[in-house]
């Protein structure tokens, strides 16, 4: 049994029938060099191989009584692998909306708590004779960064892999980070067989409620201490940022409801659009050279500039610029590879007042480096410390109001949306044996905040997912389609700048 943290279990708690907060990433792979093929069996049966070298999918979510604390994770005896792995087919030749319409009707059932929160949708049918691979894994196990690791679970570097040790196992295990680290894995007790055919795993049963309310009565004291110990350090910590603020002379980041109203900023529906795009990494690396700014902020951009369209399309006037919300890891060295949740988040600036793009870009510098420091200032810890001490029944019922009573759409939203920002390898990744040629990542939508954009870098090429509410984006192709012609548009302006100048405008010697 492994108690969740604050942090992932916020995100069971302020689940609701309308804010679904699973991580999907659609993958889509080339079986043309496998050998025999590659069908729905072959991905099955390497799913319920390796599914061991991730402790967690095994798991299931024990609720505490009342909600007074966090659940526990605990070996799930009736774990049934035809259950996770699932088998659907798009009409050929399956085009990419098609996938992105299939995707997006999985975002829109939330995860059954009774089992093992994940799913693995293998789609057939797509054109080109590719195969994609749909995950479906909740929040509360893992994060933007740790989800990417899970995953490389059932990833190889190569098309024949060696055997691998065990992932994770809630203990800050690693992943070997060269192929030659990968040695045989670990013999798991001895016992019965889970539906997976592994004849060496033998789960208990689960905690009865005697053992429950055990646990319930003897963490109560810790957690009435935890909540006066965060509500005395946030009071001193937002003094201390006040005072701050008032002293800096320059760019401040977004308070929280500070952002405009506007048509996607509304009560959210259970039902989700999603659309793909691709961003060259070249291009992102040649603005960087030339214009300056991270990646991430050039992203950030591109967003920006995606929004200006939207927003122009629907005749929308912004009273003011729209402010993300971006997820920041907070994964130290010696987490890496450890499950669950490790992660803060900054509200920053996009800019879309500013009709340059070239200024746009530096306003979004300059206001993502003041929500840095900012963070800094407040910790990377405050968010998650909130989030253990407060009482479970007190977040789900909030949460159930706030939708009940459709909040937002009466008050200004705290951010516009979301836009998160997770690196991927730089190397060819295999599954079962067939070369992955395209990953595209997906965050939640959450209650008042209708739209949500993630990227995911491979190789030569960013991949971007978008995902937003049904009723309140139709026209979500124009977010997607939008990143393209906002980078362009930064790229031909790095072009325009970085130009040699011509022998006859260059200043004539003296």
């Amino acid at each position: 049994m492994r108690r969740l943290t604050g942090l992932d279990g916020a995100f069971l708690s302020l689940e609701s029938p309308t804010t679904h907060l699973h991580i999907l990433g659609a993958m889509i792979f080339d079986p043309g060099d496998v050998v025999g093929g590659l069908e729905f069996g072959g991905i099955r049966d390497m799913v319920a191989d390796r599914v061991r070298l991730v402790p967690p999918f095994r798991m299931r979510m024990l609720e505490v009584p009342f909600g007074l604390q966090h659940p526990s994770m605990v070996d799930d005896p009736e774990f049934d692998i035809d259950y996770h792995v699932r088998r659907v087919s798009l009409p050929r030749p399956g085009r990419l909306h098609e996938m992105a319409e299939l995707v997006a009707d999985l975002a829109s059932r939330p995860l059954d708590r009774r089992k093992p929160l994940w799913e693995f949708h293998v789609v057939e049918g797509l054109e080109h004779g590719h195969i994609a691979l749909v995950s479906k894994v909740h929040h509360a196990i893992i994060d933007g960064v740790s989800g990417a690791e899970v995953m490389a679970a059932f990833f190889d570097l190569s098309a024949d892999p060696a055997p691998r040790p065990i992932f994770g196992g809630g203990s800050g295990g690693r992943r070997p980070s060269r192929p030659e680290e990968a040695g045989d894995p670990p013999e798991p007790p001895t016992g019965g067989s889970d539906r997976s055919g592994d004849t060496t795993w033998s789960p208990p049963p689960l905690p009865g409620e005697v053992d429950k309310w055990r646990q319930v009565l003897g963490a109560l004291p810790s957690q009435v201490d935890a909540v006066a110990r965060t509500v005395s350090r946030t009071v001193t910590t937002a003094r201390t940022l006040s005072g701050r603020n008032r002293e800096l002379n320059g760019t401040l980041p977004p308070s929280p409801f500070g952002a405009p109203r506007t048509s996607i900023n509304r009560a959210i529906s259970p039902h989700r659009r999603v659309a793909f795009a691709e961003l060259p990494l070249a291009d992102v690396r040649r603005v960087s050279e030339v214009l300056g700014g991270t990646a991430n902020d050039i992203v950030l951009a591109a967003t920006a500039g995606a929004m200006r369209t939207f927003f122009a399309e629907r005749n929308e006037d912004l009273e003011t610029s729209l402010v993300a919300l971006v997820p920041v890891s907070v994964r130290s060295e010696s987490e890496q590879g450890a499950l669950g949740n490790r992660v803060s988040a900054m509200l920053t600036s996009l800019a879309t007042g500013v009709e340059d793009p070239v200024a746009r870009l530096a306003h979004i510098r300059e206001g993502t480096k003041a929500a840095k420091e900012q963070s800094r200032s407040i910790g990377t810890d405050m968010f998650a410390a909130w989030a253990q001490a407060a009482f479970p029944a007190v977040a789900t019922r909030l949460s159930r109001l706030v939708t009940n009573l459709r909040v937002f759409d009466h008050v200004d939203p705290m951010f516009n949306l979301i836009v998160s920002n997770v690196p991927g390898p730089d190397v060819p990744l295999y599954m079962a044996g067939a070369r992955l040629v395209a990953m595209y990542p997906l965050g939640p939508v959450v209650e008042g905040v209708g739209l949500n954009v993630t990227v995911f870098s491979y190789t030569d090429t960013i991949y971007v997912g978008v995902q937003a509410c049904w009723d309140l984006v139709p026209d979500i192709a124009t977010v997607a389609n939008g990143m393209r012609d906002s980078l362009d548009e930064l790229v031909g302006e790095a072009n325009r700048r970085d130009r040699p100048v011509p022998w006859w405008h260059a200043d004539l010697p003296a």
